[in-house]
């Protein structure tokens, strides 16, 4: 079983667990993801890996409660264990593959985006650590749905925070900050999108106006995680990819993130309808 080591809410409706999965831990690199199942009749739920550690044999995952099987998996307690914990899942990030010569050449830039910031962190990390220099502009609505915030800090170079209410920080979106940043000068070789769809819609529009290369993760549209269901259909380059199997991360200049919102909302009403006799159900005890 995969039990549940350790659990924090990292906002009211975020939440971070350390699961021990040792199998997992082992083979997990940066960019791939997980199929969680909280129970025995829970739907397949997945989740980018936030961090891994082979030795200690645990993975981490931080989860947001939109919908009931979410919900399900941060109702969870510390010992609680999943009934399934599968992975690791997709291809790995490029830059693994990287030689030392050029980790050294690499300046690469990530644009975190809410939750989105979680699956950044194993990102950066690996690139510090193999000597690449490494900036992070983590961007949310207000300073209290702000992540990873101390986390990141430790495992880049420089760290800018950017609220759109201006509460801290850089007061303005992360692709605001990004051509601040550009217009000064720095040279970035690689700019990594991780957040919302319309945020990395607009990340790489603004990649492009800066003559930057940008790699966007599609994860949210994966159900099954296996390519089967054909729920993580993608157009990219006007071919049709699986984002599970052949992704999760794409050159964001090919991806048709239009088509990608409307599917990503194709179910929303339902969702919606479901998480709130979910709530009722909670409310009267089960």
């Amino acid at each position: 079983m995969f039990e549940i080591l350790k659990k924090e809410m990292l906002t009211p409706s975020v939440c971070r667990m350390v699961v021990s999965a040792p199998l997992v831990a082992r083979a997990a690199k940066p960019g791939q993801f997980l199929i969680v199942r909280p129970d025995e009749k829970g739907e397949r739920i997945p989740l980018t890996i936030s961090d891994f550690d082979s030795e200690k044999g645990t993975v981490t995952i931080v989860t947001q409660s939109i919908g009931v099987s979410s919900a399900k998996i941060n109702d969870k307690a510390e010992r609680d264990c999943f009934a399934d914990v599968v992975g690791p899942l997709g291809l790995e990030s490029e830059f693994v593959s990287f030689s030392q010569e050029r980790y050294a050449a690499e300046h690469y830039v990530f644009l975190a985006g809410g939750v989105g910031t979680a699956p950044v962190y194993p990102q950066a990390k690996w690139l510090k650590e193999h000597g690449a220099k490494v900036d992070v502009i983590i961007g949310a609505r207000s300073e209290n749905l702000l992540i990873y915030t101390e986390e990141m800090a430790r495992v880049c170079d420089n760290l800018y925070i950017c609220t759109d209410d201006g509460s801290k920080g850089f007061h303005g979106l992360v692709t605001a900050k990004l051509k601040e940043l550009v217009s000064e000068g720095v040279k970035f070789t690689m700019v990594v999108a991780i957040g919302p769809m319309v945020m990395m819609k607009f990340a790489s529009l603004t990649a492009k106006e800066l003559g930057l290369p940008i790699t966007v993760s599609l994860n949210m549209l994966m159900v099954d995680g296996t390519g089967m269901c054909g729920a993580c259909r993608v157009s990219v380059g006007g071919k049709i990819r699986f984002a599970c199997v052949e992704g999760p991360e794409f050159d964001g200049y090919l991806v048709d993130f239009d088509e990608a919102i409307r599917r990503q909302k194709q179910y929303a009403v339902e969702e919606k309808e479901a998480m709130e006799k979910h709530v009722c159900k909670i409310g009267r005890g089960r």
